[in-house]
């Protein structure tokens, strides 16, 4: 389905398809990272069903390239003024027999919701890893995966926990052939919904205590026996005859004695399948009125904010020297060309970056000069640092810091404003491996309401990054962004080379610099910045 509408990046409007397939063909530093943009979808050209309930809007923004197909609609925010996570992805758990049809709801589902950031979690990923005689009874289909003691249930428990308080977590990649996890687990984040299924979902007190929607697909013993021939033949190498002797001695009985009585359980009872559309509308529809309850206005609380505190200790402010403040007359008038405003904005980047390197942690080191003396020095104390720009403007920081840290690694966060709500929303995401241990630059232009910049740091801290060694990185700040971060994240160090006092009616920096994106790339379509021009920020 090819994009028709035309969206605002950052308040401009530009085309949101070009954006994401530039986004899509680069690739981070560290050449792996995570795609928060891959959703559970029909293949390319497949027909897709309207929902039959009120509450589905129109059909979704998509892009389809190759080999993905992908939501451009953004994920709100999932946590309060104060950056606290407020509210958790809602998890629908689906039990049934082996091949009942429980992953065909679920796309069933995913499909009439026609919302962005949905989570699909197999129950089949969490096989525990069989010791060498457990190998080789897998092997002569002796082996009962069809019993609760199966299953990691610890695994499960704290993964699905940790991804519905809206934490980054990995997802290990079971092998049906050989019996075992694969070397690479799969990184999962960002969800608003959680479809989780298995037919063990029902069979554990703690995981039923994660689930706010429990169904139950009913489908007859027959059916489900000619689907598990027919997948375990074509798509796991298995032969008939181990097929059906497993089915006999663990599928059936495991059914009975462990599965239909958590029937009891379900909220809803689908009969038939992903056939029973009157079922699927019914739980689309709940989920709809679940996540509109929980939608959240965290800008508008920001904006509405009386910051009459003084400016945190958090804050450092690039000292305002004869050449910073020409920098800044230069990059502020309306007048300057754009090679001149690239120009003199990448010497104010360098300075800036220079400066935040200084409050990361350093100790003290001895080495030899070359006439043989000892100099009395300092080094870096830490384990790595990364770069996170804020897209699209917060990547123009990026060659500075590549100036000055070697083999530093990159990651990209996009951020955009929705026009109707006022809200961030994010969009996209791909972070280098065990970011976790490292320091992090995070680096966008500009900072008005501190929206955008509360949302990529709640991203890192979703990915486990100490607050402590996030050092948020800014041009120019508004006095309420700051107070804003501050206020969220008192442990994030701040550093800017100017803080603006006010914002005027639509949330612009005052007296401000203009759009830094637009007057950086070009997109603004003038050779002059004027007034009128003026654009949404990033916040």
């Amino acid at each position: 389905m090819a994009l028709t509408s035309r969206c605002r990046l950052r308040g401009r409007k530009i085309s949101m398809e070009a954006e994401c397939r530039k986004i899509i063909s680069s690739r981070s530093d560290s050449g792996s990272g995570e795609d928060s943009l891959d959703r559970l979808l029909p293949p390319a050209g497949a027909p897709r069903r309207k929902s039959a309930t009120s509450l589905s809007k129109t059909e979704p923004p998509l892009l389809r390239t190759g080999t993905r197909t992908i939501y451009t609609a953004g994920r709100p925010p999932w946590y309060d003024e104060h950056g606290a996570q407020s509210k958790e992805a809602f998890v629908i758990g689906l039990c049934g027999g082996s091949a009942s049809g429980k992953t065909t709801v679920a796309n069933k589902i995913i499909e009439a919701l026609d919302v962005p950031w949905v989570v699909l979690l197999s129950m089949d990923s969490f096989y525990k890893v069989l010791s060498p005689e457990e190998q080789s009874l897998a092997a002569s289909n002796d082996y009962n995966f069809d019993h609760p003691g199966a299953f990691d249930f610890e695994l499960l428990v704290t993964t699905l926990r940790k991804l519905k308080q809206g934490k980054s977590v990995k997802i290990p990649v079971y092998d049906f052939t050989t019996h075992k996890r694969q070397k690479d687990w799969k990184n999962v984040y960002g969800a608003s919904v959680i479809i989780f299924e298995g037919i063990m979902s029902f069979a554990d007190k703690e995981l039923l205590q994660l689930l706010d929607m429990k169904i139950f697909v009913d489908t007859d013993s027959d059916i489900r026996l000619v689907r598990r021939l027919r997948r375990d033949i074509t798509e796991r190498g298995r032969d008939i005859e181990g097929v059906i002797k497993q089915y006999n001695k663990f599928v059936k009985p495991a059914f009975e004695q462990y599965i239909e009585p958590t029937m009891r359980l379900a909220d809803i009872v689908v009969p038939r399948g992903g056939g029973n559309m009157v079922a699927i509308d019914l739980i689309v529809q709940h989920v709809h009125s679940q996540l509109e309850e929980r939608e959240l206005s965290v800008r508008a609380l920001l904006a509405s904010a009386q910051q009459t505190q003084p400016l945190p200790q958090t804050l450092s402010v690039l000292e305002s020297t004869p050449q910073v403040r020409g920098l800044h007359t230069i990059i502020r008038n309306k007048e300057t060309s754009r090679d001149e405003f690239i120009f003199y904005s990448k010497r104010l980047m360098r300075l800036l970056i220079e400066h935040a390197l200084t409050f990361l942690p350093s100790q003290a080191c001895v080495v030899q000069t070359p006439q043989g003396q000892e100099y009395e020095g300092r080094r870096y104390n830490g384990r790595g640092i990364t770069g996170v720009s804020v897209l699209r403007a917060g990547e123009t920081m990026e060659p500075a810091l590549r100036a000055v840290c070697k083999d530093v690694r990159i990651g990209k966060i996009l951020i955009q404003t929705n026009l109707d709500s006022g809200e961030p929303e994010l969009h996209y995401l791909r972070l280098p491996k065990d970011i976790s241990e490292d320091h992090v630059i995070l680096m966008d232009s500009t900072v008005s309401t501190g929206a955008a910049a509360m949302m990529a740091v709640r991203v890192l801290l979703d990915h486990e990054v100490q607050e402590d060694k996030i050092v948020l990185v800014s041009l120019l700040m508004a006095e309420l962004g700051v107070h804003s971060v501050a206020y969220a994240f008192p442990m994030v160090k701040i550093i800017t080379t100017a803080v603006d006092k006010s914002l005027d009616d639509f949330l612009h920096v005052v007296p401000g610099i203009g759009d830094f994106g637009d007057r950086y790339f070009g997109t603004d379509g003038k050779d002059h910045w004027t007034d009128e021009d003026q654009e949404e920020p990033s916040c």
